[in-house]
């Protein structure tokens, strides 16, 4: 069973990446399938580097488009979360960790190619750990390298973009 959650992305990466999708979905198949003919078109296809090159690209886009696809569908636009005090995605967070603050933006990576904040995913370690907490709780998260490690939730107020 799997679960399916929402990601929060502003209108502007939502465009860009339904752009990057259309191309990828027809200008970029197109392009590289003339690669693939034209390298199958220089002979024996066991010691054809630009042969398997173009077939290696081809199947790096093609994961791209199930990921931008998958991204676009279970994407919330533009919409900020309430500014109630309470963490979840599209909220710029401040916490305390080892004694001193980190202020991040929670939701997509592919949201902070245009913003100067940290991008935490909700699906990382810290992220869900702190989703759906407020403001002033304390929480214990197990970090990839078995740690654990405390996260005081200072702010947490609504991505304005």
């Amino acid at each position: 069973m799997t679960e399916t959650s929402t990601t929060f992305l502003t209108q502007e990466a939502y465009d860009r990446l339904k752009e990057e999708l259309d191309y990828l979905s027809n200008e970029g198949r197109t392009e590289i399938a003339k690669k693939i003919e034209a390298a199958r078109l220089e002979g024996d296809l066991r010691e054809n580097g630009g042969y398997h090159a173009a077939k290696e690209e081809q199947g790096k886009m093609e994961a791209r488009i199930r990921q931008v696809t998958q991204l676009l569908e279970s994407a919330t636009v533009g919409e900020a979360p309430p500014d109630d005090g309470v963490v979840e995605p599209g909220m710029v967070v401040t916490v305390e960790m080892f004694g001193d603050e980190e202020t991040f933006l929670m939701g997509s990576r592919e949201i902070g190619e245009h913003t100067e904040l940290t991008v935490y995913s909700e699906k990382s370690a810290m992220g869900s750990a702190i989703n759906g907490r407020k403001v002033g709780e304390t929480v214990t998260y197990t970090a990839p390298n078995g740690k654990d490690i405390d996260v005081k939730i200072l702010h947490a107020k609504p991505y304005t973009g």
